[in-house]
């Protein structure tokens, strides 16, 4: 109750405000504001009026079109980049060091047996050898279940319009005479007319429903010239063995195509080896680490921690920081940094897996997981290879100026390669993201990533299309893009700048004794076991302690928005913000003075609807008494005559009221009183 009278105050106290009415607010207000205008409106001539209304009105409007485009400014959230350069003693980088070929050749030779014999027979047909200088091993049969799961065919573009499927192997393994060929041929023609669309160069075929009748390629003349041969050669991906859905993978050179095709062969096979095996065909730290040096202090093979990576199996990485603090570098220079002689065993690699022969290596932070196929570098064998280092530390802001996370937590791709006990990076999440997909579309995951618990990998007794989905998942740019979009950036990152250079190593004059010593030192023995085709050597180092970092910073600030609209306000209007309390005092008068109005209305409302009830006047209490008499109680006597009206009740005589005595009375009292 207290309450509703405090507020029945405070809104008769608000009723003695400028006025009553809208328009007596609005010249009270042009007459007290300090805003330039709108005194001129109420104080000048009708044609002056005009103006300065006019003029306060455009102004006004620029002023609101000016903070529109500043607010929008503040709210895009932009960044500043900066660039400072600092002098520290830094923690020097974690190095991963692997082979470019995976797996000795002489420990993975039985698993990859019959794919080597497959591929070798295919190469003599597609080179397409005279009879007499073929060397191909008829006595035992190839193993065309293992081919035909993904088979390479020749693709003939003599008509570009009209391309033909070839068949490299026959069904039977018997030679093909050249009629039957040409007939065979022509039949394709006119079936691929139909359906077969190739496109250019590495490009790949429309899934195919048409069926293809595929032949033999048979060896073309002795004097045929490289423009007639128009022979592709292009690995063919069905949904399942024997399907009609397939795709042609097209590439514009044999050894590509070869390449492509036994990656896939191999990953399909070696899928199915357990993990210490694959590690134990590797190679070992031991026998690839022959020396090591950092700064003055001697290491070996057991300061380096082993991981396995699927793209080059066994890798080692020197300061990793995962079990012992990482290394500080005391002093800039190749003196002070990290020396090594690697063997790769150039003599073991295998022939169709591995075509680049030497040592990938990385630099990156302590505790993040090395992707070497994105990020690492070669170094040649029979070289002396030195990389000077500059470090860039970018540090970008967070929400909302941009979209980065701090330990990807705040991202929904899981990350698969947490079981290192890694950081989190882009490259990582793009690759979980990407198995999650295989995982979910094609059934199973993907060699070269992690797995997901409960999955296994992909291979073609279990999963006869994993290549064919894995192909259409990775030219995908719908999927692609989903990866990105759900992936984010580090805000925090270091970046390791690489100056490269080389020289041969060892030098003709000292070859000789250094290859006696290291393969003394290697295999005990007095006999030279290494050669220049095997042997690398690193040094590693820090150019200098100048560090760069690159930092954001918000291009605009509250402080830059609130200067900004003041400066806009008293440019157009000679305002303040002064005048802006000034305008929200009318605003709140004008709330008030509405909710005045409201309440008069509904007061008004209240009295029509009881004018509505009774439309007529007020009853007196006569008539009222008159209402309510039951005339059925009086008596009438027939034939008498009308009474006369009754008078009105005459008003009480408050003296006769008085009580006197009765010997005060005379007999004239009565007549007094009336």
């Amino acid at each position: 109750m207290n309450l509703k009278k405090y507020l029945v105050r405070a809104l008769h106290r608000l009723q003695k405000g400028p006025g009553y009415t809208y328009k007596e607010l609005l010249v009270w207000y042009c007459d007290n504001t300090n805003t330039h205008g709108p005194k001129r409106i109420i104080k000048e001539g009708p044609k002056k009026k005009l103006i300065w209304f006019f003029l306060t009105l455009l102004f006004a409007s620029l002023v609101f079109w000016q903070w529109g485009i500043l607010i929008n400014t503040y709210l895009s959230y932009n960044v500043t980049s900066s660039l400072s350069i600092g002098f520290k003693t830094m923690k020097f980088p974690a190095v991963t060091i692997c082979n470019a070929n995976p797996f000795k050749y002489s420990e993975v030779k039985p698993l990859l047996k019959e794919l080597d014999r497959l591929i070798d027979a295919a190469l003599e047909r597609i080179l397409q050898p005279t009879p007499g200088n073929s060397t191909e091993n008829t006595s035992l049969p190839l193993d065309l279940e293992l081919w035909n799961q993904i088979p390479l065919v020749l693709i003939d573009e003599h008509d570009k319009d009209n391309p033909i499927i070839l068949d490299i192997f026959e069904t039977n393994q018997t030679a093909v005479d050249n009629e039957n060929a040409t007939d065979s041929r022509a039949n394709v023609s006119s079936d691929t007319a139909e359906g077969h669309q190739l496109y250019g160069i590495n490009g790949t075929m429309d899934n195919e429903t048409t069926e293809v009748n595929q032949t033999t390629a048979t060896p073309a003349p002795a004097n045929t010239t490289l423009e007639e041969k128009k022979y592709k050669l292009a690995v063919k991906l069905c949904s399942h063995q024997g399907s009609e859905n397939c795709t042609y993978r097209n590439f514009s050179s044999a050894a590509q195509a070869v390449t492509e095709w036994y990656i896939l062969q191999s990953t399909s096979i070696l899928s199915k080896v357990p993990l210490h095996e694959r590690i134990r065909m590797g190679y070992q730290a031991e026998d690839m680490i022959l020396a090591c040096l950092y700064g003055a202090e001697p290491c070996n093979y057991k300061n380096f921690t082993q991981i396995y990576h699927p793209d080059h199996g066994n890798c080692y990485i020197f300061n990793w920081g995962m079990d012992e603090e990482a290394l500080n570098s005391s002093n800039p220079g190749a003196e002070f940094g990290l020396k090594l002689i690697l063997d790769i065993s150039q003599q073991d690699y295998i022939p169709y897996l591995s075509s680049a022969a030497g040592a990938r290596l990385m630099l990156h932070q302590q505790k993040s997981f090395p992707f070497l196929k994105d990020q690492g570098i070669y170094a040649m064998a029979g070289t002396e290879t030195s990389i000077g280092v500059l470090v860039d530390e970018l540090e970008r802001m967070g929400y909302p100026y941009s979209d980065c996370t701090l330990n990807g937590s705040d991202v929904p791709v899981k990350n698969l390669y947490s079981q290192y006990n890694t950081s989190y990076s882009i490259q990582a999440c793009l690759r979980s993201c990407f198995q999650n997909h295989m995982v979910e579309i094609c059934g199973c995951g993907h060699y070269m990533f992690p797995l997901p618990e409960g999955v296994s990998y992909c291979n073609n007794q279990d999963n006869p299309g994993w290549a064919y989905c894995y192909s259409s998942l990775r030219s995908s740019i719908k999927q692609r893009q989903i990866c990105i979009d759900s992936c984010k950036e580090t805000c925090n990152d270091t970046q390791y700048k690489m100056t490269i250079s080389m020289a041969d190593w060892p030098s003709e004059a000292s070859e000789d004794w250094i290859f006696h010593i290291l393969s003394y030192e290697r295999d005990m023995s007095t006999n030279v076991t290494l050669d220049r085709n095997g042997i690398i050597k690193l040094n590693i180092y820090f150019q200098e302690y100048n560090y760069r970092t690159i930092s954001e910073s918000a291009a605009t600030t509250i402080v830059w928005l609130l200067s900004s609209l003041g400066g806009q306000f008293g440019f157009w209007m000679g305002g303040s913000v002064l005048c802006l309390i000034e305008f929200g005092e009318i605003i709140i008068d004008s709330l008030w003075i509405t909710v005045i109005n409201v309440i008069s209305w509904c007061k008004g409302l209240k009295q029509r609807r009881a004018r509505a009830r009774y439309p007529d006047a007020p009853p007196t209490v006569s008539g009222l008494v008159e209402a309510h008499t039951n005339l059925g109680f009086q008596h009438e006597l027939v034939g008498a005559p009308a009474l006369p009206p009754e008078p009105g009740t005459p008003p009480p005589n408050y003296d006769s009221l008085r009580v006197q005595p009765l010997d005060t009375l005379g007999p004239d009292s009565d007549a007094d009183t009336e």
